[in-house]
C-alpha cells in the first residue's frame, strides 16, 4: 500500500450526524435580520431617552441630568448582558502542557483541526510489490468492534500490564477472525493473553505457542490464561522461532498448507530477522504486535525500516532550526513517546533504525548499521512484501484520553476524535481509559519470495 505525507488512507468509519448542530443553524439563520443588524440595549436606551426629552417641557438642566442617568443605567445593563454573554460562552483555556487530563478535557471541547493532527509528521508504510491492500473496510472494522467489547470485558487477565491493550487485542482478534487460519502461532506468549485473544477468534483452532517462560509461571502470582488445547514450547521445552522444524511441527498438527498457518510475533525481536525466517519456513501471514515507530522501541521494526525518504511520508529533517523540529519540540510536551529532533537524529544526523542501530535480542545486541544497508533492508522488504497494513488506533485521543502515542504519526483512528455517540454506541466508553495507551503501530503483512 502506498503511503503519503498525510499518512494512510483514512481508516475512520461514518458516524451518525449531530441531530442539535443541524438543527441550531437553520434556527439561527431563520431568526437573522435581513436588513439592519439588532439594535443594542444602549442604543434603544439612549433612543428612548432623546425622545421623552424632546416632548419634555422640563427645564434643560434637568433634562441632561435625566439622560446621564439614562446613560448610566444602560451602561449597567450593557454589563450586565456582557457578563451573561462570558457566563455562557466558552473561554480560552490555559492548558497545563503536562497534564494530560487537562489536556484531553480541552480537546474534548476544542475539537477543530484534531482530524488533521493524524499522520501530520508522515506515516511510512512499507510499499507492497503490487500495491495491494486488504479485503476488509472501515465499515468492518467497526462492526466487528461493537462485537468485541463484551468480549474483551470478559477476559481473564483485567490488568495486562506490559502486555496488549485494547487496541492490539482488537486487531489481533479481528484478523485472525477474518483470515480463519487453519493453525496459529504465536512467539511471544507472556501471562497467555494474547493466546486468550487468539482462542476466542478461532474456538477450535490448535495454536502453537513459543515462549522462554511457560504462561503457568505467573499464575502462582496472579491471573494467567493456558490454553488446553495449545502445544507449548515454553519454560524448559522452549525453542527460538527461527530453531524450529516447522514442517515436521505442521506435519504433526496435520497442516500441510502453510499459507494457511498465521504467525503472531510479540517476542520484540528483529523484524527484519522474523521475516526472513518466516519467509524461509514457507509462511505468508504475519502479524507483528509492535512495530515500532523510527526513534522509538527496543528492535529493529518493520516500520523503520519503510520509513525512507523515497516512500512518500517517510523520512527526516535532522535540521535543528527546521519546520520539523520545531513542531516535535511542541508536541513532546503533549504525547509520551513523542520525539524531539535531538532525541530522534544520531551521530552526522542517522535517523533510521533506532539512532542508526539494529537492536535485537532483546537489546542485548546493539548492532550500529549503516544508512546504506538500511536502504538495503527496506528494498528487500519491499521485494518479498504483498500487503502492508498497520491497525489504525481504535478511537482519537479526545475519547480515549491517551498520551503514549503521537498522532502525528499514526494513521487516522476508526472512532476519529468528536464522534462521541459512535463511541459510546460501541461499547468503548465503558472499558478504564488506561487499556487504549498501549498503540504501538500493529501491522499485518503477506509475503512470499
Amino acid at each position: 500500500m502506498l503511503s503519503s505525507r498525510r499518512g494512510a488512507p483514512t481508516i475512520g468509519g461514518g458516524d451518525e450526524e449531530d441531530p442539535t448542530s443541524t438543527a441550531d443553524a437553520s434556527s439561527a439563520s431563520a431568526e437573522e435580520p435581513k436588513t439592519h443588524p439588532p439594535a443594542t440595549l444602549t442604543a434603544c436606551l439612549a433612543s428612548y431617552s432623546r425622545s421623552l426629552l424632546s416632548r419634555s417641557t422640563i427645564p434643560p438642566s434637568f433634562s441632561s441630568h435625566c439622560l446621564a442617568i439614562s446613560l448610566f443605567v444602560a451602561f449597567l445593563f450593557s454589563l450586565l448582558a456582557l457578563s451573561l454573554l462570558l457566563r455562557f460562552t466558552r473561554p480560552l483555556p490555559c492548558i497545563p502542557p503536562y497534564d494530560p487530563l487537562a489536556r484531553s478535557v480541552h480537546f474534548t471541547r476544542r475539537l477543530e483541526g484534531l482530524a488533521s493532527d493524524f499522520g501530520s509528521l508522515g506515516v511510512p508504510w512499507c510499499r507492497s510489490k503490487q500495491g495491494r491492500s486488504v479485503d476488509w473496510t472501515p465499515s468492518d472494522l467497526i462492526k466487528a468492534l461493537e462485537e468485541f467489547v463484551p468480549i474483551y470485558e470478559t477476559r481473564p487477565i483485567q490488568n495486562n500490564m506490559y502486555g496488549m491493550g485494547f487496541d492490539h487485542s482488537f486487531g489481533l482478534w479481528f484478523m485472525a477472525r477474518w483470515l480463519k487460519p487453519d493453525l496459529m502461532i504465536e512467539s511471544g506468549a507472556f501471562k497467555g493473553h494474547s493466546t486468550w485473544v487468539l482462542r476466542q477468534a478461532r474456538p477450535e483452532v490448535k495454536i502453537i505457542s513459543l515462549s522462554p517462560r511457560h504462561p503457568e509461571k505467573y499464575l502462582k502470582k496472579g491471573p494467567a490464561y493456558v490454553d488446553p488445547n495449545c502445544t507449548y514450547f515454553a519454560g524448559k521445552n522452549f525453542v527460538d522461532f527461527g530453531s524450529v522444524e516447522w514442517r515436521k511441527v505442521l506435519m504433526q498438527h496435520g497442516v500441510k498448507d502453510f499459507s494457511k498457518v498465521l504467525v503472531f510475533f510479540d517476542d520484540h525481536q528483529n523484524e527484519l530477522k522474523r521475516l526472513k525466517q518466516a519467509l524461509k519456513a514457507g509462511f505468508r501471514h504475519l502479524i507483528f504486535e509492535d512495530n515500532y515507530d523510527t526513534g522509538t522501541g527496543d528492535h529493529y521494526s518493520l516500520r523503520q525500516i519503510c520509513d525512507q525518504s523515497y516512500v512518500r511520508g517517510g523520512g527526516h529533517s535532522c535540521f535543528r532550526d527546521g519546520d520539523e523540529a520545531r513542531i516535535r519540540s511542541k508536541r513532546k510536551k503533549f504525547w509520551d513517546k513523542a520525539l524531539e529532533i535531538d532525541e530522534l537524529c544520531g551521530k552526522e544526523e542517522a535517523w533510521w533504525g533506532v539512532r542508526g542501530y539494529m537492536r535485537d535480542d532483546f537489546n542485548h545486541s546493539n548492532k550500529a548499521i549503516s544508512y546504506a544497508e538500511h536502504f538495503q533492508n527496506s528494498r528487500f522488504v519491499e521485494s518479498v512484501l504483498n500487503v502492508y497494513w498497520e491497525l489504525p488506533p481504535v478511537a482519537g485521543p479526545s475519547l480515549t484520553h491517551q498520551t503514549r502515542y503521537d498522532p502525528a504519526r499514526a494513521p487516522d483512528p476508526i472512532v476519529e476524535d468528536g464522534r462521541y455517540a459512535l463511541f459510546q454506541r460501541l461499547g468503548l466508553g465503558k472499558l478504564d481509559s488506561s487499556v487504549f495507551n498501549g498503540y504501538t503501530q500493529m501491522v499485518y503483512v503477506e509475503i512470499s519470495p
